[in-house]
């Protein structure tokens, strides 16, 4: 009896301790990511950028280094496990809302859907081949011990994305959307994120497989055939039954709720089994649930600003706490790191702006469509975790990735601010005295 008490007790101790930590992370990282996030907003950047810099602040790159006992108390002295699981249950919430934010109705003029359809396609082709050839020019270097061509398909998947969560936060704080340029950005964009998370499934498969052919093409296979059946069974069913179950109200029932979630999570677990990841199920429930309006619009008052305000800065936070700028210890490595933030903006600018001029429009209008397509945040960062989490890119190369990742997303405003004053557009030149 004295024993099992005696190990009760210890349970019990072990679990509060493991629980006050992470309230305290928790309380940390919510206060830093409203902090900086507030700041961010204040020199003209979006929200979203000063959550990323808030989670490099408290990750190794500046607290670990400045404050190393309060860094190693705070994070190292129990296991990070809680937070990387609600970092994950939030990310597959998270990829569903971002699944819903696609809407494809307003490209019914054959004239922008040619050009939507020419700026996403050159805003993947042109930096996977760049994001490829670098990749294969620096893995002897940056990644001897890494399967190669696993390594160069990963770089080249994070040199292609396009952060539409991101591009949409921007463009909507600078009250844009209803911009005819706006318009084709953000579709251009969603169809990217679209394109981007495919070959992100894809290169998973790959990777998962062992990079065996006759593996990759079964998992590749039932993908396609998941994916078909969610958009030709589920998609119908589900919405007569959310048409059932939602009233004409602004929120949504808990049952109906309740049962959205649970689906969230059956087809994340679907998409694990199929070799794929648990994330990658959220976005395919939010994508057979993007058209249902009324459903869009109820999930975004009643459960998206807690997503964004409590699941957000912990996975933005996390990311921080895996990167380590002091790992590039050398020039050469710092040298590597301009490479890959170079290129990767170069060729998503130049692809996208290029595509746009030749599609008729002006050239300050094509620089417009560049720099939108070039903002990475959110998804960027899902990538390269990924890839982390697989062994394909090592720590240094995560590190330029999350660097290049909170570049090309700080650019975005100053840029568009710069490119909108020259397009000569009245209602661009209007939100842009208003933004400033």
């Amino acid at each position: 009896m004295i024993i099992l008490l005696a190990t009760t007790t210890s349970s019990v101790y072990e679990t509060e301790r493991l629980l006050t930590f992470t309230l305290l992370q928790l309380i940390i990282i919510l206060a830093a990511a409203r902090l900086v996030g507030g700041l961010a907003r204040l020199v003209g950047q979006p929200r979203v950028v000063g959550e990323i810099v808030a989670g490099l602040i408290l990750g190794p790159s500046l607290l670990g280094k400045v404050f190393p006992n309060q860094f190693n108390f705070l994070f190292k002295s129990v296991s990070s496990a809680p937070m990387a699981i609600l970092s994950q249950v939030g990310l597959a919430l998270l990829m569903f809302q971002i699944g819903l934010e696609f809407d494809f109705s307003h490209l019914k003029e054959t004239r922008i859907q040619k050009q939507v359809m020419s700026i996403s396609a050159a805003g993947i082709l042109v930096p996977f081949i760049l994001g490829w050839v670098i990749g294969k020019l620096s893995s002897s270097t940056l990644a001897a011990d890494v399967h190669h061509p696993g390594y160069n398909l990963f770089v080249a998947v994070a040199f292609s994305i396009t952060a539409i969560p991101v591009l949409g936060r921007i463009l909507m704080e600078m009250e844009v959307t209803k911009t005819p340029l706006a318009t084709i950005g953000i579709s251009a964009a969603a169809l990217d994120d679209i394109t981007g998370w495919t070959l992100l499934a894809i290169v998973s498969a790959v990777a998962t497989a062992e990079f065996s052919i006759s593996t990759y093409l079964e998992q590749v296979g039932l993908l396609a055939a998941y994916l078909a059946f969610c958009y030709f069974v589920v998609r119908p069913l589900l919405h007569r039954l959310v048409s059932a179950m939602l009233p004409d109200g602004d929120h949504i029932p808990h049952d109906l709720m309740a049962i959205i979630i649970i689906l969230i999570f059956v087809s994340g677990l679907i998409t694990y089994a199929l070799g794929i990841f648990v994330i990658f199920g959220g976005f395919v429930v939010g994508v057979i649930l993007h058209d249902h309006r009324r459903f869009v619009a109820a999930w975004e008052r009643t459960v998206a600003d807690f997503i964004t305000v409590f699941f957000l800065p912990i996975f933005f936070t996390y990311t921080g706490l895996r990167t380590d700028v002091h790992g590039l210890q050398s020039a050469a490595l710092w040298g590597w790191c301009a490479i890959i933030i170079g290129a990767a903006m170069i060729g998503k600018f130049v692809g996208c702006a290029v595509a746009a001029r030749a599609g008729g429009l002006r050239w300050s209008e094509a620089s417009c469509l560049g720099v939108m397509m070039n903002t990475r945040g959110l998804m960027e960062l899902i990538v390269i975790n990924i890839g982390f989490d697989l062994g394909v890119i090592p720590p240094t190369v995560f590190t330029m990735l999350v660097l290049m990742a909170l570049v090309s997303t700080v650019v975005t405003a100053p840029l568009l601010r710069y490119y909108f004053a020259r397009t000569g557009d009245k209602a661009l030149s209007s939100a842009l005295a208003r933004f400033t």
